[in-house]
């Protein structure tokens, strides 16, 4: 219950910074950190078919995690916290 006021919390005020700081729409950066696993970086990038998004990945030096920067255009701070929790959804996916 506690991470949810949380996470609540959290996107209020990224929404908040986001109406504030940015003219929509515009080029938002995402990035992830996940475990290797193909299936895994399958999920995200999916969430972002049919986008105009750039997706770039970086191993970890002993390769058991993968970076993914995905650039993208958004229509607003609201569309950026949907995919937010979107990728969210994919198990243990790490957001910065």
């Amino acid at each position: 219950m506690e991470n949810d006021k949380k996470t609540t919390e959290f996107y209020t005020r990224l929404r908040q910074q986001l109406k504030e700081d940015t003219t929509w729409p515009a080029q938002y950066l995402y990035k992830f950190i996940v475990h290797s696993q193909l299936e895994k970086i399958a999920e995200i990038e999916a969430i972002f078919d049919g986008t105009d998004a750039v997706i770039n990945r970086r191993d970890s030096s002993k390769g058991n995690y993968t970076s993914l920067s995905v650039k993208v255009t958004m229509q607003s701070p609201d569309a950026v916290i949907e995919k937010y929790l979107e990728v969210s959804n994919v198990e243990g996916v790490i957001s910065l």
